[in-house]
């Protein structure tokens, strides 16, 4: 299996990537750590895409993320796309109680990066990023997971973490 896990910010594309990447011993790729470079320095498009590249050639792997600089090379090679469409409500509760707490505990996410709360009130910032997509990215990925060059991926669109769960403990 090549498994592409997408969602808005904070619906557990991270969590379950890892869950799912171990029930069915492959490799798990997070692209947030492979795109923000130390002090959330933003890696060039071309290098991202060079680094992505070999990671999306394998066998079998997990990649959890939504960069649309790497979104044809991972679709490309995926077998399966697990979409967490969770609510706005469920969301925010989960990417705002996951911000927090990696503020408070100063915890290193990639590169030396840790989340601040000074960061939170930027526009690119998590919380707000998953408030202001939630909407407009559903309705995206429904519409690009419809085209014909997709036809051949098995997508499961989740609606609840307890949904997911049920597959992912079916998978393996």
């Amino acid at each position: 299996m090549r498994v592409s896990v997408i969602g808005c910010s904070g619906a557990g594309k991270t969590t379950f990537g890892r869950a799912l990447a171990a029930r069915i011993d492959a490799p798990y790729v997070e692209l947030d750590s492979i795109f923000h470079g130390p002090n959330w320095t933003p890696l060039p498009e071309d290098e991202f895409q060079a680094r992505v590249k070999p990671i999306a050639a394998g066998n079998a792997w997990v990649i959890d993320g939504n960069y649309g600089a790497v979104r044809p090379i991972v679709l490309a090679r995926a077998t399966t796309v697990v979409w967490l469409d969770y609510s706005r409500a469920r969301v925010m509760t989960r990417v705002t109680r996951r911000s927090v707490a990696r503020a408070v505990w100063r915890r290193e996410l990639w590169n030396g990066n840790k989340e601040d709360f000074r960061n939170f009130l930027q526009p690119d910032h998590p919380i707000r990023w998953a408030w202001t997509q939630h909407g407009r990215k559903r309705v995206e990925y429904a519409a690009r997971l419809e085209q014909p060059e997709y036809a051949d991926l098995v997508v499961h669109r989740f609606h609840t973490p307890r949904a997911a769960e049920e597959w992912l403990q079916r998978v393996g």
